[in-house]
């Protein structure tokens, strides 16, 4: 198991480097980086989304003795709305699942970021910039990071 959060971490942190900071997406939380995450799992369920999985970053670099301010990732989809991006590009599977990061900052502050699905896409052929998949999947990113962060 460790090996592959380890491998997830890889992946995960390497679309995230080459993203362009304009095209994340940033909700600042009224709570800490545990309560977040459990509020946008608990979210993404009640919106009849599965939960692939949830990477703790923080865990993961605590188990090989280095420290991580608390950093974890949720990993989840629709097949109902993911799949058509695949069928217009199977390279679509790489970004899909969606993921969402919530993490502390140096001032202790939590903060969910995801990247814009546009943007995560727009390099894609076959993916219209007006896809009907894309707005849907912003909608349903700026809705569920918002019931995380909220009071």
């Amino acid at each position: 198991m460790k090996p592959v959060l380890a491998a997830l971490a890889v992946i995960l942190s390497a679309g995230m480097a080459l993203a362009d900071d304009d095209d994340m997406v940033r909700v600042q939380s009224a709570h800490d980086v545990p309560t977040t995450m459990d509020r946008l799992e608990a979210a993404v369920t009640e919106a009849g989304a599965a939960v692939v999985a949830r990477v703790d970053h923080a865990g993961a670099a605590q188990s090989v003795e280095l420290s991580l301010a608390p950093s974890e990732v949720l990993i989840f989809g629709n097949p109902r709305i993911g799949t058509p991006a695949m069928q217009d590009n199977a390279l679509a599977g790489l970004y899909l699942p969606l993921r969402v990061l919530v993490y502390q900052d140096a001032d202790g502050q939590a903060w969910l970021v995801y990247e814009a699905p546009g943007a995560m896409l727009d390099d894609l052929d076959g993916v219209a910039e007006d896809a009907a998949y894309l707005t849907t999947m912003a909608g349903a990113l700026r809705n569920l990071t918002a019931k995380a962060a909220a009071e």
